[in-house]
């Protein structure tokens, strides 16, 4: 009985153990945008660091499905975009497009942790209704953001939290619009709040020089913005990347076309209730 009885408490004990090890283990929970294109740069950033590994050939589309490889245990929060700087508090780390984090005023050159590398892929586009590339309204909107006033304000303004792809910025205007018949009209564009409709303020202003109005409509999902674009309610939009505006149309039945890149917001990760990264190199 008393062998039995020691057995039984160094069972209990080894137990005991086993269960306070097990507490101390800590999953970390990182949120990403949960719609297609930005999840898999939030992951292709993940991979890039080192946290992940994705399957063979996953790419733009990846979800977290394609993860092959997870040594850190991480939990993925799948959340929208516009979403995530409000969740921010409730998970360690939460992977942000750099519009989302400025208009939730968290400074990405401040406050990210590390963010992907300026890749033109993700040029932030002017895109219009398929048919309208070439009328004066796009081409004088167009001009006016690819200006050397636009790619300046800019740079001073974010300093590389957003990026100008604009490789070589003219005046503002384009010698091939009729102004003086434009004078008068009025162009709207869809945009998300921060930067695109700051950055449209500087166009506003080259635009106005020509007695042209340019009416920004805010929008703070992903969503309208191409849809009153598509219905031809609103002229333009550019608020989105052009691997976004390609799922969207294939999975939509859109017909939105890009005519220009302005800029690049990089993608980063950023600390929530964890503050640094080095948490990971510490399991």
């Amino acid at each position: 009985m008393k062998k039995l009885f020691a057995i039984a408490l160094v069972l209990v004990l080894a137990l005991s153990v086993f269960a306070g090890c097990a507490k101390e283990e800590t999953t970390l929970t990182i949120a990403v945008p949960n719609d297609t294109t930005n999840e898999a740069r939030a992951l292709l950033l993940l991979e890039d660091m080192g946290l992940i590994k994705l399957k063979e050939g996953a790419g733009i589309t990846a979800t977290i499905l394609d993860i092959e490889e997870n040594p850190h245990n991480i939990e993925f929060k799948e959340v929208e975009a516009a979403q995530i700087p409000n969740v921010l508090q409730d998970v360690d780390f939460a992977v942000i497009n750099s519009n989302y984090a400025l208009a939730a005023n968290i400074n990405p050159a401040e406050k990210a942790l590390k963010q992907e590398g300026a890749a033109s892929a993700y040029g932030n586009i002017v895109a219009v209704k398929e048919g309208n590339e070439e009328t004066a309204k796009t081409k004088a909107l167009l001009a006016a953001l690819e200006s050397q006033k636009v790619a300046d304000y800019i740079k001073t303004t974010y300093t590389g939290s957003v990026v100008s792809t604009v490789e070589n910025p003219g005046t503002g205007y384009d010698d091939t619009v009729d102004y003086a018949a434009l004078a008068g009209e009025t162009i709207t564009v869809a945009a998300s709040p921060a930067p695109h409709a700051e950055i449209l303020k500087i166009a506003k202003d080259i635009l106005a020089e020509k007695n042209v109005t340019l009416d920004v409509k805010e929008f703070t999902d992903y969503v309208q913005p191409n849809n009153v674009v598509d219905s031809g309610d609103v002229d333009a939009n550019y608020f989105q990347h052009l691997p976004y505006l390609e799922d969207f149309n294939a999975q939509n039945g859109t017909k939105v076309v890009s005519v220009g890149a302005i800029h690049v917001e990089p993608l980063g990760i950023y600390g929530g209730k964890q503050t640094t990264l080095d948490v990971f190199s510490a399991e």
